[in-house]
């Protein structure tokens, strides 16, 4: 008999690396009342072979269940915090949150604001973040048209925030079929002019740097609007009153690859 069956396997919860996926581990914990040293999504696990990895499937229903119950819980201006914070794709966040949720169930009180327990002071520091990085999804996104009439967007956030800017696009531009692609995780959204759908880019035909659409793809006279943009940039600026640190402050330079007047000509 091999000495490790005589060992207490540690285990380890994995998902699909989606919100709903992480709920349903959770929803699974209570219902199992399992603890799990750790939970990981499936695609960033370091397998070690003291570990029993159970992998649970996502299911909408339950995952429905326990973000239900965590919004009841929760005061208004945090009632996404555990949302937010799951998009900062901090190493060992699902645990930080996963207790969060045990507090909030333990029926105490104004869990969200005890910042004397380090996970919430966590979880509430990396939300900000995430936020303010979604706000800048909405001032820093170009579209460019192609000749099919689509509008796309491809850009790489700091964090997965391309969600928390879909309803803002959908309201915008309404009337107008768009993707916009995050770069950095290899998915984008497409909008349909009814509903959005997640999407993986099979083709890309862009530049997977800056996201810039090839030239023979864009529509004619797209070229000409860029240029427009540039030019009304530049005129607007005002030489002596040129402040790049401040201008790195209020636009930073991890975004200017994006941006149509950023560009030199």
């Amino acid at each position: 008999m091999y000495y490790h069956q005589f060992i207490k396997m540690i285990q380890i919860f994995t998902y699909n690396n989606t919100f709903e996926g992480f709920l349903t581990v959770v929803f699974e914990c209570y219902m199992r009342n399992a603890y799990p040293a750790d939970i990981r999504p499936r695609n960033k696990l370091q397998r070690n072979i003291f570990c029993e990895y159970i992998f649970i499937e996502s299911n909408p229903d339950k995952a429905a269940r326990v973000w239900k119950g965590i919004r009841e819980r929760l005061p208004g201006k945090n009632k996404n915090l555990p949302f937010y914070s799951f998009l900062s794709e901090a190493d060992g966040i699902e645990m930080k949150i996963f207790r969060f949720i045990k507090r909030i169930f333990s029926k105490q009180f104004d869990v969200d604001t005890d910042f004397g327990d380090p996970d919430v002071l966590y979880l509430n520091q990396v939300s900000m973040k995430v936020k303010h990085e979604g706000m800048r999804m909405l001032q820093f996104v170009r579209f460019q048209r192609t000749k099919e009439g689509l509008y796309f967007c491809g850009i790489e956030p700091r964090y997965d925030v391309i969600p928390l800017a879909i309803n803002h696009y959908k309201r915008r531009f309404a009337n107008q079929k768009w993707i916009i692609c995050d770069l950095k995780r290899d998915y984008g959204i497409f909008y349909d002019l009814k509903e959005t759908q997640e999407i993986v880019l099979t083709q890309k035909n862009f530049n997977e740097l800056d996201g810039a659409v090839q030239d023979y793809l864009l529509e004619e006279g797209e070229e000409f609007y860029q240029q427009l943009w540039k030019t009304y940039f530049k005129n607007i600026n005002i030489k002596e009153r040129k402040n790049l640190r401040l201008q790195r402050q209020h636009m930073p330079q991890r975004f200017w690859k994006y941006l149509t007047e950023m560009q030199e000509d």
